[in-house]
């Protein structure tokens, strides 16, 4: 069960977690190690998404992709891109060694801190990697995070999570992330358009959804909530919201639930 977590005990659970839950997971990236073979890998990704996400994807995905400075032809420097997120939502990517527990994981998000993996897919896995890469973690997620909206609810987000001691509550909340940081879409201009990150970065569960193999339905927290995740097969529903600012209500209401003892 989960109460109010105050900006002082966030701030004492972020100091408290850099210290110790942290320290094992954090790395440096090593810019200047990168190869020029792993450039050009990440060219090569780019030039395979960007056709069809310049045209699907949502404004506000573009926006950030465009306004962080990324390249088309180079891996992103991670000190780079934390510097341009900052001024705009307080945010910044922290470069991880790999997998993080959630206790870390959320209390990093409630500190605005994206821990991001620095490692690349090698040619031979450009479709499909059964880990996050850089690739999924700055290409995917890293533009939706220069969005004032979104960033506040992933913020948010963390703090919940880092006071929800349930797991059974913790697995039905992790399904809000999923089908919206991870698989979310949104109606724009009367079209549906992109911006969770496993559509950003996937061509193939990206065109099953355009292809209209993927049933979209209008988002709400109790049909979100009551969706089991699908990981190991391509989505056959998936939820459109109609604003960033549902998402971020639809947060305050879990809360309120949370709270309230009506989910369990």
């Amino acid at each position: 069960m989960a109460a109010t977590i105050s900006d002082a005990t966030i701030s004492e659970l972020i100091s408290e977690s850099s210290s110790t839950s942290f320290a094992p997971y954090l790395i440096e990236q090593d810019y200047a190690a990168y190869t020029q073979d792993e450039h050009e890998v990440w060219a090569e990704l780019v030039s395979r998404r960007m056709p069809q996400l310049a045209d699907h994807a949502a404004e506000e995905y573009l926006d950030g992709f465009s306004s962080l400075g990324l390249r088309s032809d180079r891996l992103p420097n991670l000190n780079e891109i934390s510097q341009r997120l900052r001024s705009r939502t307080g945010w910044s990517t922290v470069p991880v060694s790999g997998f993080m527990p959630g206790p870390a994981f959320f209390a990093m998000l409630a500190g605005r801190q994206f821990p991001t993996t620095t490692w690349l897919r090698k040619r031979d896995s450009l479709e499909y990697t059964p880990e996050p890469d850089i690739f999924h973690d700055v290409f995917g997620h890293v533009p939706m995070h220069a969005h004032p909206v979104f960033a506040d609810f992933l913020a948010h987000y963390g703090e919940l999570c880092a006071g929800i001691e349930s797991e059974a509550v913790l697995e039905r909340v992790g399904r809000l992330f999923w089908y919206t940081v991870e698989f979310g879409l949104i109606r724009q201009k009367g079209r549906v358009k992109v911006y969770g990150s496993g559509l950003i970065s996937s061509n193939g569960e990206c065109t099953n959804v355009l292809e209209g193999r993927c049933e979209v339905r209008d988002f709400s927290v109790e049909a979100v909530l009551n969706a089991p995740v699908q990981v190991d097969q391509m989505h056959t529903a998936l939820f459109a919201i109609e604003s960033f600012e549902q998402i971020y209500e639809a947060l305050q209401q879990v809360s309120n639930d949370i709270a309230a003892g009506r989910i369990a």
